[in-house]
């Protein structure tokens, strides 16, 4: 999978948006406003990704492209490093996963929302 095969994975998912927060090389996939991943630009294709803190754990000690979240809240984040080695569906689990987390925290009237869409 590559930067252009992820960004379209997420924009396809209900609700979501993309923009440049941070900077210019800074990606991040956003719905209802709270971010569920960030990438960016630079090589090797890395991504942050939400993930639950006890199966962050376990990822990281599964998979050495994987670590604490760059930047992020190492108990709730991973940065993976996508060089060929992760699958790509292992990738998209894991975009699923830090999604669903966020949608889990919106409030309800957020999440009706989204049903909608």
């Amino acid at each position: 999978m590559n930067l252009e095969q992820f960004r379209e994975y997420c924009l396809n998912k209900k609700g979501v948006t993309e923009g440049f927060p941070f900077d210019q090389h800074t990606l991040a996939f956003k719905v209802s406003g709270k971010i569920f991943a960030i990438t960016s630009f630079d090589l090797p294709f890395t991504v942050n990704l939400k993930c639950d803190p006890e199966k962050a754990v376990d990822l990281r000690e599964k998979y050495d492209e994987i670590i604490p979240g760059y930047h992020m809240n190492k108990k709730h984040w991973n940065t993976v490093t996508f060089d060929g080695k992760i699958s790509g569906i292992l990738l998209n689990e894991m975009t699923d996963e830090s999604y669903e987390l966020v949608v889990k925290s919106l409030s309800k009237k957020l999440r009706e929302e989204l049903k909608v869409l």
